[in-house]
């Protein structure tokens, strides 16, 4: 499929710090906004919840496994992963049961 080139303008500070979360999740910043772009257009639109509720007020696990699922297969696509979103909700569940414990 052909490719195309967009210029977007971005706070620098968002840009590095997206960046750097992307890099931990074996993304480039163009390959994270490929995952948005296609998610959207799966979905015919925003593929995340947009609200003015505090962002505690929502279901996070069901928004996280939404975009591990696709930063899961992204990263595949780029030779980056061979975790399986089994493993990961895996490894987050063992995580807040620990955090649960130190509480």
């Amino acid at each position: 499929m052909p490719q195309t080139s967009i210029s977007i303008r971005i706070d620098e500070d968002v840009k590095r710090d997206a960046e750097n979360l992307f890099a931990k999740l074996g993304l480039t910043l163009s390959s994270a906004t490929n995952v948005f772009f296609r998610q959207a257009v799966r979905t015919q639109g925003i593929p995340f919840l947009i609200t003015a509720i505090e962002p505690k007020e929502i279901d996070g696990g069901v928004l996280l496994r939404e975009a591990l699922r696709e930063a899961q297969e992204q990263a595949k696509g780029n030779g980056n992963s061979e975790m399986t979103l089994d493993e990961i909700n895996n490894i987050i569940t063992e995580v807040r049961h620990e955090n649960r414990g130190q509480k």
